[in-house]
């Protein structure tokens, strides 16, 4: 097995080509930023406040960056499943280093286009903040009680921008929350044009449009800068690899699994590949593309990769039902206690006074009485897959035997 061929994609190149090599470095010997990149001086607040300005020390989307990494919800990525629940092997992706991991790969296509790899790093680590535990089959989970309640859609990209913007209130820029957005990467596009977008008016509106119309609207949008479609393609391309990478690990596939033939080394090669692919195809251009063979792989392999890994590991498998049944029981308790006000409860002492206080500090409040459903799909939301078991199991005793992990020492 070769790390270096891709028997399905064995044409696409994964260097530079030599007029495009010759502009990124004399775009990086004489400092250029490139036409199309957001510069600091284009950062857009809800509020301009001093303390957020720009500096030569600390630049505007620099601001963002530290907001975002001192954030409680921050914290709680690493304790969310990225694909693998159930499963003691601290070697895993959990979703607090894939936004590591993407920011990362952006951050190297950002580079070689003459970005703002500020914003770049702001939007990458920002992205999956609204992520509920237990990955995209937790999401599907709550936005199906949620769905059904109010008849409106939960989906992980829409709570990042509400944690940001609303749970924790940091006064964020709108680029960064329009990349937050827009970046869900189950709906590839091989070209990405800037949306246009200019004002916080025209994103609010967006954004609740969003709420009530799902993914109808949500796979039709698009960054308003250059630094958010990378993002939303860098996405794609760290996780693609690395999930091969976890589910070889975990044992669900092999290294010969998949029709391509590299294995493991699909993550290595796709690295490789497809950022030298973005940057052939976007260098210069107002626009962030990848060529159609390039495009076509980076399809072929995320399909083959939700046939073979996703549609088998044991949230979306054997413990399915069990799980979405205490995702529909922990929502209707955590309601029911809203309802009573019995203010004894998690909800209360775990998300409402935490986060009450937090937006004091901000002068802002949590309107959580506004709307009892939108609090608990805040709370659930925020959840890490520990918290949410040891809630199950304290409300629900006899859910115990469900959670029975594969251990360290499994195999010993």
């Amino acid at each position: 097995m070769s790390d270096h061929i891709n028997r399905l994609a064995p044409d696409i190149p994964q260097t530079l080509t030599p007029e495009v090599e010759e502009g990124v470095r004399e775009m990086l010997r004489t400092h250029q930023m490139n036409p199309y990149a957001t510069r600091d001086g284009d950062c857009i607040r809800r509020v301009d406040s001093p303390q957020d300005k720009g500096t030569p020390l600390r630049p505007a989307f620099l601001h963002d960056i530290e907001k975002i990494i001192h954030l409680p919800a921050y914290n709680r990525m690493n304790g969310k499943t990225q694909v693998f629940a159930f499963v003691e092997n601290d070697d895993l992706t959990r979703r607090g280093l894939h936004v590591q991991l993407v920011a990362r790969t952006a951050r190297d296509i950002g580079r070689a286009l003459g970005l703002n790899l500020d914003l770049i790093e702001a939007i990458g680590l920002s992205h999956d903040l609204g992520h509920t535990p237990f990955g995209h089959a937790g999401e599907h989970f709550l936005n199906d009680i949620y769905h059904e309640r109010t008849g409106r859609w939960f989906m992980h990209n829409v709570q990042s921008v509400r944690v940001m913007d609303v749970l924790y209130g940091r006064n964020l820029a709108l680029q960064t929350l329009d990349g937050a957005l827009c970046h869900n990467g189950e709906f590839e596009r091989q070209k990405l044009k800037m949306s246009g977008l200019t004002s916080f008016e025209e994103f609010d509106e967006i954004v609740e449009r969003c709420w009530n119309e799902g993914p109808k609207l949500v796979k039709t949008l698009r960054p308003m800068t250059a630094e958010g479609c990378v993002v939303r393609l860098s996405d794609i391309i760290a996780y693609v690899g690395k999930d091969r990478q976890d589910a070889i690990r975990v044992g669900l596939v092999d290294e010969g699994t998949f029709d391509d033939g590299l294995g493991s080394a699909y993550n290595a090669w796709a690295l490789r590949t497809f950022i030298a692919d973005i940057v052939n195809n976007s260098f210069g251009k107002p626009q962030i593309c990848m060529s159609e063979e390039g495009f076509h792989e980076l399809s072929r392999a995320k399909s083959e990769n939700l046939q073979k890994i996703e549609m088998r590991r044991e949230v979306d498998g054997r413990f399915s039902d069990q799980v979405r049944d205490l995702f529909h029981k922990l929502y209707m308790q955590e309601l029911d206690v809203l309802q009573r006000g019995d203010t004894s409860g998690s909800i209360f002492r775990h998300h409402i006074e935490p986060l009450t206080r937090e937006l004091s500090f901000y002068g802002r409040t949590y309107d959580w009485q506004r709307d009892f459903d939108q609090t608990v799909v805040d709370y659930i939301s925020s959840m890490t897959d520990n918290y949410f078991i040891a809630s199950c199991e304290r409300l629900f005793p006899e859910t115990t035997e469900l959670f029975q992990r594969r251990s360290y020492f499994h195999d010993l």
